[in-house]
């Protein structure tokens, strides 16, 4: 959910280059996870106090290694980084209400369809068309959804698998945003970072003191065992700060094309988390949907991003 700066890399021998692809690969695998652990230690009343909660473990960290960058910002790159921020804390909180309300494998397969969105939108706002093999590959897709989502039989989507899919939308305004916003196109990743999760936060203090919005974030605390505590640690260190540092550690030593890919297989890590830890069942037409997902945002990727298109 970071971006990194997109500088060229020269070619990397094969050795150093699986020793740059290994944390990438890691912050695929931990994403992969997040979905798990946000399902283990959030409730419908707990949500917003959850990501309280891990935003304030992993914001001052940022702040800190971000202080002269963010001294730097201009008015107007903190009003854009803000508004990224309040986007963010909207994809955060669909996300985290979705994987309440359904499995985490459903979770992060359906999000993975940002890979799709994005370029559909880019086309709309750019008014070019996609290319056939991109088209396809977004019906594959989401053939791929609609089997993922009827395990149990063919029944609408569960509210869980919904708030997903609008967290895949929102993901896709955040990036199209990010692209396009002149205030924020200059800004260095670090404190562009650290003011978006600052505004992410703000948004989350604000919901969690609203009446009737769920337990307090000190409550939530409070209540915690050593599993939770876990679960908030990984998602807050790993997820977050693990995740984003690594990014712009590897794509200053390889190419952004690579680290796209690897990150791109976030999805089969949640699968994967979701089926053989969290104990999901998938049937054979959830186990199809995944498969046809996991095709057709693999190559929908190769297609967005070929010569020509």
């Amino acid at each position: 959910m970071t971006t990194a700066p997109a500088l060229a890399a020269p070619a990397l021998a094969p050795r150093r280059a699986w020793l740059t692809d290994l944390p990438v690969l890691l912050v695929a695998v931990v994403w992969g996870g997040s979905y798990l652990a946000a399902k283990d230690i959030s409730t419908p009343a707990t949500v917003t106090a959850v990501l309280v909660l891990r935003f304030a473990v992993a914001l001052p960290v940022l702040a800190v290694a971000g202080r002269r960058g963010l001294r730097a910002l201009s008015a107007a790159q903190w009003r854009g980084a803000g508004l990224l921020g309040l986007v963010l804390g909207v994809i955060l909180l669909l996300e985290t209400y979705g994987v309440v309300h359904t499995s985490a494998t459903n979770a992060g397969l359906i999000i993975s369809l940002t890979m799709i969105l994005t370029p559909l939108a880019e086309a709309a706002l750019t008014r070019a068309r996609p290319s056939g093999g991109f088209l396809a590959a977004a019906a594959l897709s989401l053939a791929g959804v609609v089997l993922l989502t009827q395990g149990g039989g063919f029944t609408a989507p569960s509210t869980g698998d919904l708030l997903v899919l609008l967290a895949a939308g929102a993901r896709t305004v955040h990036v199209l945003l990010m692209a396009r916003m002149a205030a924020v196109r200059g800004a260095d990743a670090l404190p562009l970072t650290t003011a978006q999760f600052g505004g992410a936060l703000a948004l989350f203090v604000l919901l969690a003191l609203l009446p009737g919005s769920g337990a307090a974030p000190w409550s939530a605390a409070a209540a915690f065992g050593a599993r939770e505590w876990a679960g908030l640690l990984f998602l807050a260190l790993f997820c977050t700060l693990f995740a984003f540092f690594v990014q712009m550690w590897a794509v200053r030593r390889t190419s952004p094309s690579r680290v796209s890919l690897l990150l791109g297989t976030e999805p089969l890590w949640a699968a994967l988390a979701g089926v053989l830890v969290g104990g999901e069942h998938l049937g054979a037409w959830g186990l199809s949907g995944a498969a046809l997902v996991l095709a057709g945002t693999a190559w929908g990727r190769r297609a967005a991003t070929a010569p020509g298109h």
